[in-house]
């Protein structure tokens, strides 16, 4: 923590997907399982994974840096995924609502 910079937790909500060029095996199992089920209507399906995190940061372009930087090292294979995130600021337990 820096002394005299004030600090700001943010979550993270990550959502990592395969490249629309790799083959999904899980996503056609699911596919597969819904039209056996009845769910005919069911198009091509997808599976990814999802995380939610939370970081302290001076701001928001500090966090956002890092958890890019997270993500290309340890949540997703950047030659066969990609990812997304949404961060929104955690309110300090002491903030008015």
């Amino acid at each position: 923590m820096h002394v005299g910079i004030v600090t700001q937790t943010y979550q993270a909500k990550i959502y990592v997907t395969l490249r629309p060029s790799v083959l999904d095996p899980a996503g056609t199992a699911v596919q597969t399982g819904f039209k056996q089920l009845g769910y005919d209507n069911v198009g091509p399906t997808r599976i990814g994974k999802y995380v939610e995190l939370t970081v302290t940061a001076d701001d928001e372009a500090a966090a956002s840096q890092q958890i890019d930087r997270m993500c290309d090292q340890l949540l997703a294979n950047p030659v066969i995924e990609n990812y997304r995130f949404d961060l929104q600021v955690v309110p300090t337990a002491g903030a008015a609502k």
